[in-house]
């Protein structure tokens, strides 16, 4: 038995940008947290912390980008038609190009 509630389709690649997203925010906290244990002073691993975090959000901003760039591509693509053979796929007089030549009628020899 199907359900009634329709559930809208995920966008692709927004569950890997998303974990992507998560995995540098966890290391923006681990990297930190690792120079501490080895002894780092703590303006350095803060340092650090703010660095990355800044990296992460431009990483961010860049892939959200790139995402509506390319839906927005994918969306003004015409949709190919039937019976559209293209360039390479011609059929009629011509069509068996690069094929071996005689140059003639004189026989290849």
């Amino acid at each position: 038995m199907r359900s009634s509630r329709t559930t809208p389709e995920p966008r692709p690649g927004d569950d890997r940008t998303t974990d992507l997203i998560r995995w540098a925010a966890f290391t923006c906290v681990l990297v930190p947290v690792v120079l501490l244990g080895y002894g780092a002073s703590l303006a350095g691993a803060a340092g650090t912390a703010l660095g990355l975090a800044a990296v992460t959000a431009v990483c961010r901003v860049l892939l959200r980008r790139s995402e509506r760039c390319a839906a927005r591509l994918l969306a003004e693509e015409p949709a190919p038609e039937a019976h559209h053979r293209g360039r390479h796929q011609r059929t009629g007089t011509g069509s068996h190009r690069g094929g071996r030549h005689s140059g003639g009628n004189s026989p290849v020899g």
